[in-house]
């Protein structure tokens, strides 16, 4: 199968949490960062997902956030740092590659946010992903 989404990190499941509807599983990418997927409890039983599983941890570029500052206070628990590698803007909006442990990931912003975070090649971000918004998909 071929995707459009671009944004595809492997890692290896270490904890599933079942709930009534969805449930959260926690992945050790392979750069070593754990990120948290809320998938349906379906797709985790479907899929068998289990502790110890190969999985790629997939992300729309829309999907990703950046920050250059500290983050506090906010909900958001998948958190992964990285150095801008590249910038393409073109109308209202743009696409940054970043660069973290183990791979690439591509930000979809606007140009606006790209020049109001200075960002540039080399420029130190956070990528900001909501677990809801990550797909698993076992390898």
């Amino acid at each position: 199968m071929s995707l459009s989404i671009r944004n595809q990190l492997p890692g290896t499941v270490t904890g599933v949490t079942p709930g009534a509807v969805l449930a959260t599983v926690k992945v050790r990418l392979d750069g070593g960062q754990e990120i948290t997927a809320a998938i349906t409890l379906e797709a985790v039983e479907e899929l068998s997902i289990a502790q110890g599983m190969a999985v790629r941890a997939l992300v729309k570029s829309t999907d990703v956030s950046l920050t250059t500052g500290q983050v506090t206070g906010l909900s958001i628990r998948n958190r992964l740092p990285g150095t801008v590698t590249g910038v393409t803007t073109g109308g209202a909006m743009a696409a940054v590659k970043v660069a973290v442990d183990g791979g690439e990931l591509t930000a979809a912003i606007t140009g606006e946010a790209v020049a109001d975070l200075a960002l540039a090649t080399g420029s130190p971000v956070t990528a900001l992903i909501k677990s809801t918004e990550i797909s698993l998909a076992t390898v």
